[in-house]
């Protein structure tokens, strides 16, 4: 087993206007959507997987716990459907989803003057070693969990489990690239994670951490200087996820 491979380490190209660009099935306006549903992506049930569920579920609210299981579903789908020659191990990949916001957890995000991706990211990597979970594993987590939100990096690369995060949390919070995706697997996920609210409930934990640390990387979706007062800029496209209107 090749570790770089096998928790997905596999470095792709980190802006998503060049991985989808001249892309063979998700470029112009009608990209390939495999009829999925959710009950086609179970969820991975190793006792590693369990116990971080558990703590996931235990620690977050019902929004944020609901939010993390269908980033893992939109994750796996767009994978198979548009990158079907990637390969990574799906419990890595679904430790990640259920730890990638655990910084804003009310345990953490009030008690921490770290953003909430780098403190997510240590007590993921944390977590996971306390419960058996191999180093490699742990690393890759990790790094995901930090990166996620780095929506304005343009150059270089990124692991290939931190670019699927990306994008599904992008397609969940935002909506971009939601057609890349299936409407049937959208309604099945929502069915069996639903959202309650969760656009005007992700908006308010943002505009809750600015107002805490107006130095977090969540600034870097704002205006430069950005200060108390002025809107957000995250949690106006949060709010203005229209394409998940109907499911909140």
């Amino acid at each position: 087993m090749d570790p770089v491979t096998f928790y997905g380490f596999t470095p792709v190209v980190r802006d998503p206007e060049v991985l989808f660009q001249n892309h063979p099935t998700a470029s112009g306006d009608h990209p390939k959507q495999d009829p999925f549903k959710a009950e086609d992506f179970p969820l991975p049930n190793s006792q590693l997987a369990r116990e971080v569920a558990k703590f996931a579920k235990e620690e977050l609210d019902e929004q944020t716990f609901n939010h993390s299981n269908r980033v893992f579903i939109y994750g796996v789908a767009l994978t198979k459907t548009h990158f079907p020659s990637w390969s990574f191990d799906l419990e890595t990949y679904f430790l990640a989803c259920m730890l990638h916001d655990i910084g804003t957890a009310k345990k953490f995000l009030s008690t921490t003057k770290m953003s909430f991706e780098f403190k997510g990211g240590i007590i993921g990597r944390d977590l996971i070693l306390s419960l058996g979970g191999v180093e490699d594993q742990a690393d890759s987590v990790c790094d995901a969990i930090i990166r996620h939100q780095d929506i304005f990096v343009k150059g270089g690369n990124i692991t290939m489990i931190g670019q699927v995060l990306q994008l599904a949390t992008i397609l969940d919070n935002v909506g971009i690239r939601a057609n890349l995706v299936h409407p049937s697997l959208i309604e099945t996920t929502c069915a069996a994670y639903p959202r309650k609210g969760w656009s005007q409930h992700f908006a308010s934990v943002i505009e809750q951490e600015l107002k805490l640390k107006p130095w977090c990387h969540t600034t870097t979706f704002e205006v430069p200087n950005w200060k108390e007062g002025i809107r957000s800029n995250f949690a106006t496209d949060v709010r203005n996820n229209t394409f998940m209107h109907k499911f909140d």
